[in-house]
């Protein structure tokens, strides 16, 4: 990574920029430095690696100015901008342009191609304060559903006594967000919050991070150091996965949450803390429990009160609010002057998903749709294509999560379905053709997926239709409306394409950013006659 200081005006942003790195269903993030040269390829010396098959081993240069400036080093798919068109056509169209070993400058928010993979560049969110985290409840908590009502009406009488908290709910459904909430509501809100994630940790890193150490304890302790209990004295100390604990660890913490006393490696005098308790875990600890891998005394003390957050697909009517929430907070890190609004459509896929992952699901699929959204809505196309289908998440699990900040070298970006490269008439998968291979779910027909060239290439197919009720809804009707309409667009994009490339149907393929199998494959299924080549 080049730290040099190209030419500019000097002038500072508020907030370190950052990419987004979009490879077919997932989302990853990639820190910047304020300025100098960033090579992205697959190649492991790359400062930014993108594991994607599209992606040249060097395939580009982001230059952190002032100006920002991405530069295309050879790339056998090439480095793809956008060109300047009429604000009646952005809505519908993205066409973009090669650049060829050139550069070309770019703006915060502006959207750039790596063969089939979309990168954006915005501004990471806000570094964590230098003051000691007292816990602040977020303002904007969406609480609609009265089931949700009713539980934080139940969490504010429970965060007035010191009584220990468990709090139980799936993965991702905000068990982080209800327990800032008991903080902030409690007597104890001015002092400090901390939070641990028990599985985050080896268990050799565990019991000095959570009861501390005396100098000279092991090797390299040259200094005492408090520990997460004894930081939180006087506050909140929150654990988040509790069920993760090792069992060599349940005993010493249940000797502190009975003495109130915590003992340092190395140290011989328990030093008395005053703090609360407030754990969360997405495991049935009494199943734990019962085949011995929780202890059952440390399950009473911790559940004092327990409080049981619904799942999201029990709480649809805060999808809508959750949505434009999320997108309002992507749009701005990405520098774009006003977020677009949901389509009724868009709105539509989204409440009727079953959403296995949760709140957090959800927010990943936003940040997607807010990277790939062309213009001023959000449409079913800038959707995953499992939740437009109606088909289960890729490897049969929940959406992955946003990835944390990737540092260079290390953070990688999971490939996406086709590794073609972006062309700007390439073709949506329809939904009615045979299940995808494990891992591979080609993206719905979207301005932004037409860009990366997605099609099931490779031989992918795209994912199968969702079987109809007996009697449809008019929310059914309407998605197989939509389902007919997204193949008869793609029947006339693989015709077009036959046109240009004048019936020769190996650079048709290519003009589709899809193999020459797929290719002959639509030709089969759409009763399209075979062309005859012929000279251009």
């Amino acid at each position: 990574m080049d730290e040099g200081s190209p030419g500019g005006d000097g002038r500072e942003s508020c907030a370190p920029l950052r990419l987004a790195i979009v490879a077919g269903s997932a989302i990853a993030f990639a820190p910047l430095p304020p300025r100098g040269s960033v090579v992205l390829g697959r190649e492991e010396g790359c400062d930014v690696r993108i594991d994607d098959r599209s992606v040249s081993r060097r395939h580009a240069a982001l230059h952190v100015g002032p100006p920002l400036r991405v530069e295309d080093l050879g790339s056998a798919n090439g480095t793809f901008i956008g060109e300047q068109q009429l604000p009646a056509l952005t809505a519908r169209t993205h066409r973009l342009r090669r650049l060829s070993r050139e550069s070309a400058e770019i703006v915060v928010g502006e959207r750039f191609n790596l063969g089939a993979t979309t990168v954006v560049v915005g501004r990471a969110p806000a570094g964590p304060a230098v003051e000691p985290d007292r816990g602040h409840a977020p303002e904007d908590v969406v609480v609609r559903a009265p089931a949700m009502v009713a539980l934080y009406e139940q969490a504010a009488r429970a965060a007035r006594s010191p009584i220990s908290v468990l709090i139980l709910g799936e993965t991702g459904v905000g068990k982080e967000v209800l327990a800032r909430t008991l903080h902030a509501c409690s007597p104890r809100a001015s002092g400090p919050y901390v939070e641990l994630h028990c599985a985050a940790l080896p268990p050799s890193l565990l019991e000095g991070e959570l009861f501390g150490h005396e100098k000279s304890a092991f090797t390299g302790a040259s200094q005492a150091r408090p520990g997460l209990i004894e930081s939180a004295d006087g506050g909140t100390l929150f654990l988040d996965e509790i069920g993760e604990l090792p069992l060599a660890f349940q005993v010493k913490l249940l000797r502190v949450l009975e003495d109130r006393k915590v003992l340092r490696l190395g140290g011989r005098t328990p030093r008395r803390v005053d703090l609360r308790f407030v754990a969360a875990t997405n495991r049935d600890l009494e199943a734990e429990i019962a085949r011995g891998a929780f202890r059952q005394d440390l399950y009473f003390r911790l559940n004092g009160i327990s409080l049981v957050v619904p799942p999201l697909r029990e709480r649809r009517d805060e999808i809508a609010p959750l949505a434009r929430k999320f997108l309002d907070e992507a749009c701005r890190h990405l520098d774009q002057r006003s977020a677009p609004r949901i389509s009724p459509e868009a709105l539509g896929v989204l409440e009727a998903y079953s959403w296995p992952g949760n709140v957090r699901e959800l927010r990943n699929v936003i940040e997607r749709a807010a990277v790939l959204c062309a213009g001023e809505s959000v449409l079913p196309g800038d959707l995953p294509p499992h939740l437009v289908c109606g088909a289960a998440p890729p490897l049969g699990g929940s959406a992955p999560p946003p990835s944390s900040a990737t540092a260079p070298r290390a953070g990688s970006v999971p490939p996406p379905p086709s590794a073609a490269p972006p062309r700007a008439g390439s073709v949506p998968p329809p939904p009615s053709a045979a299940p995808p291979r494990a891992g591979s779910v080609p993206p719905p027909p979207s301005d932004a997926a037409r860009a990366r060239g997605d099609l099931g290439g490779d031989g992918a197919e795209p994912p199968a239709a969702a079987a109809e009720p007996s009697s449809p809804t008019p929310r059914a009707e309407a998605m197989a409306k939509l389902r007919l309409e997204m193949k008869a667009l793609e029947r006339q994009r693989v015709i077009e394409a036959l046109e240009q490339s004048a019936g020769n149907q190996t650079r048709a393929a290519k003009l589709l950013g899809v193999s020459l199998r797929t290719l002959i494959n639509r030709i089969d299924e759409y009763g399209i006659p075979r062309p005859r080549k012929r000279t251009p």
